[in-house]
């Protein structure tokens, strides 16, 4: 048998390649962050046998000091990946004050040095894994030291020595609380964090504040609306927080809480920030009632609620998001949003005045953060082509970013937006780690009452936007399964997944079939904006539709097949517009607002949803002409999940969020019937409701599982 090196080791319905860095179950493509990965794969190579803290410690952190609370919260992440525990899955034992020990049977499909699978170990003739590689680990502090020995230059030596002896980052989790703990904010001093968790039901945000090595919990906030965004004021007397459209401040001690000002924008599009003498705040808002989904920076007077707006951007932009005052005072950083999810960094005047422009990506980005120095912007961004959000730092003067080696080092992996935070002195970062699942479900129509939803397409990772062919025997569908968000098919029975787009970088979702069932029309953001694209349906190279600075999203074809509508921002706010299917001018359909749509079946009227958060469901004729309110039922549309059937529109309401319901408005009788109740939520980034073509099943999108934790970095640099 030739050199073998970096096998890949299968267990249970898992295959983990360790050359790859690549976690499988079933073929679907399991997130793991590095740290956890290294962790897996030395449990593996062990397998069997008890392992103990220490050569866990030597083998995925050498040369660094981490507390043991580190490796309990990644062999938690592994178990929740690999999902421990369901059906009585049980892969890693937990030895009391020793270790873990791998109890799942393994094999291992040993691998050439070429990078070709041996032709004696095939997976039919697998063998255990018996031995320990460690020599290529163990190696590396020896090529450091060889490497550093040959830097020219006493400042480039004296940089290394000043690093070498610097304390390690060390990870610990800040919270491990049931359910949901989000958007860490420091106190001045750097010591207690403020964070808003939904509590041990999973029921409603509320504000909290916990001290740095105390367990304890301070309850700020008891209120049944929900609560976000907590920030300090900089004397560390105040806290503010956002509830409905409102920004309220509540001392840091508890009391009596007072509303400082009232939004005009959905609750989920704020950030709140402070300036140094603590007299302003920044925030994001709608320039007008009349120009909804149009953001912009304001200045907000804590004592009085003046707001002075400091940017104005051009039509076309969705606006300005995230702002963050600079430790001087004098600056204000935010990102300027082209479509829903790209954008870029942007400096202005607190006195307003044309923005400098510091990032020129075109890539998902948010949450900028200053050092206390003032010298660099830290902000999150896949500006790297990963399928995760990076930390990423630029100096304030203008410049290339840079990664954060410290962080991305650690294998911290920073999830959703709003979500860290830095001390004032610099030397702390805390941040959200979390996961969701979301699958597709089913409901047999024609089936006995009463009867529950049946869980249809999942894996660890999220389905999203399912339609039916137009045949009723295959699906499409949207998953980042494969590490990056790409459009799938399989056959109405789940079985037989294939990916047909591998853009691997920027998302692709909203699939809708051709009226034939052979093509395949969707929105990618795989050049920057998002555009709309076209793909056969047993895959090949897609092609790309729309060419506009504009956001175009969430396309469908007509009835006939010779067009494709879809929502788009080219007039200055979201309309549908429709197109040739073989490209060429687009034409405006709506003037009063327009999201995802659908032909009638009768092929005379459009169906239509403003977007997210805007409740209704309604129709305008196809040549154009005044539109009408069809269904506004329990807030129909509102959540974007509704499907258009021959007899009627089946929809999911808003009005009960955590267990929402399926309801179905009849043409016919214009009446409103109980379809089922669903036990999850739903969610409302993405369009997500489809019924098959014979009438007999919906489909829908879920979240089953979500949670997330407060992570804590010492020693930040």
């Amino acid at each position: 048998m030739s050199q073998q090196t970096k096998g890949i080791y299968e267990f249970g319905s898992f295959r983990l390649d360790a050359q790859e860095r690549l976690l499988q179950r079933d073929g679907a493509t399991i997130s793991l962050t590095p740290k956890a990965f290294d962790l897996l794969l030395a449990l593996l190579e062990r397998h069997g046998r008890l392992v103990e803290k220490e050569e866990l410690f030597q083998t995925v952190w050498p040369d660094t000091i981490v507390e043991e609370s580190n490796l309990s919260s990644n062999i938690a992440l592994i178990r929740k990946a690999l999902g421990e525990g369901e059906n009585g899955l049980k892969f890693i034992e937990t030895v009391p004050k020793r270790g873990y020990r791998f109890v799942a049977p393994v094999r291992e499909i040993p691998r050439a040095v070429s990078g070709h699978l041996s032709k004696a170990a095939s997976p039919a003739s697998a063998v255990p894994v018996e031995t320990v590689r460690l020599s290529q680990r163990r190696r590396w502090p020896l090529v450091l030291l060889a490497a550093c020995a040959l830097i020219v230059g006493a400042s480039g030596a004296m940089r290394w020595i000043v690093f070498r002896h610097a304390p390690a980052p060390k990870i610990t989790p800040f919270t491990t609380l049931p359910g949901n703990e989000n958007q860490p904010s420091f106190s001045p001093d750097g010591n207690q964090i403020a964070f808003a968790w939904d509590g041990e039901k999973g029921d409603n945000f509320d504000i909290y504040v916990k001290q740095i090595g105390d367990e304890s919990l301070h309850r700020l906030t008891n209120n049944p609306a929900r609560d976000d965004a907590p920030r300090w004021s900089p004397d560390g007397r105040y806290i503010t927080f956002t509830r409905q459209n409102g920004l309220y401040l509540i001392p840091s001690l508890g009391g009596a809480e007072r509303r400082i000002t009232t939004y005009i924008s959905a609750p989920f599009a704020r950030f709140v920030n402070w300036s140094p003498d603590g007299e302003w705040l920044a925030v994001s808002d709608w320039n007008s009632p009349q120009e909804p989904g149009t953001f912009s920076i304001f200045l907000v007077a804590r004592e009085t609620g003046e707001k002075k707006k400091i940017t104005s951007p051009n039509a076309g932009y969705v606006g300005d998001r995230f702002p963050a005052i600079s430790p001087d005072g004098k600056t204000v950083a935010f990102f300027r949003f082209i479509g829903s999810a790209d954008c870029d960094l942007y400096l202005v005047s607190v006195a307003g005045g044309e923005p400098k422009r510091m990032t020129f990506d075109n890539a998902q980005a948010g949450s900028p953060v200053w050092t206390p120095d003032g010298r660099n912007i830290l902000f999150l961004s896949d500006r790297d082509g990963s399928s995760t959000l990076g930390l990423w730092r630029v100096p304030a003067t203008g410049g290339a970013p840079e990664i954060v080696e410290a962080v991305r080092d650690a294998g911290a992996v920073i999830e959703r937006r709003l979500s860290f935070d830095i001390s004032h002195q610099g030397n702390r970062l805390a941040w959200t780690q979390s996961i969701d699942d979301v699958n597709i479900w089913q409901y047999d129509l024609n089936g006995p009452a009463p009867q529950k939803p049946q869980k249809f397409l999942a894996s660890t990772k999220s389905e999203v936007s399912p339609q039916y062919s137009p045949d009723g025997k295959r699906i499409v569908f949207a998953s980042d399964r494969s590490g990056s968000w790409e459009i799938w098919v399989c056959d109405s029975d789940g079985q037989h997944p294939l990916q047909l787009t591998t853009f691997k970088r920027r998302l692709a979702g909203s699939p809708r079939w051709s009226p034939d069932g052979r093509e395949i029309v969707f929105d990618s953001r795989a050049d920057g904006n998002s555009e709309i694209y076209v793909i056969s349906a047993e895959g090949g190279q897609p092609r790309r539709l729309t060419n506009d600075p504009a956001e175009d999203v969430v396309p469908s074809f007509s009835r006939d097949g010779k067009w494709v509508y879809f929502s788009s921002n080219r007039s200055g706010s979201p309309q549908i517009w429709k197109m040739s299917a073989a490209g060429g001018q687009a034409v405006q359909v709506t003037r009063q607002g327009g999201g995802d749509t659908f032909e009638a079946p009768d092929g005379q009227w459009l169906l239509y949803a403003k977007g997210r958060n805007v409740p209704g469901i309604w129709r305008i004729p196809v040549t154009g002409g005044e539109e009408t309110l069809v269904l506004d039922h329990h807030r129909a549309g509102f959540w974007r999940y509704y499907a258009v059937a021959p007899q009627g529109i089946y929809f999911a309401t808003q009005e009960t969020p955590d267990h929402p319901l399926i309801e179905f408005f009849s043409f016919a009788t214009g009446k409103v019937t109980t379809v089922t109740t669903l036990e999850k939520r739903i969610l409302f980034t993405f369009s997500g409701l489809a019924v098959s073509p014979d009438g007999r099943t919906l489909i829908w999108s879920q979240l089953d599982q979500t949670g997330s934790d407060i992570m804590l970095m010492e020693n930040f640099r």
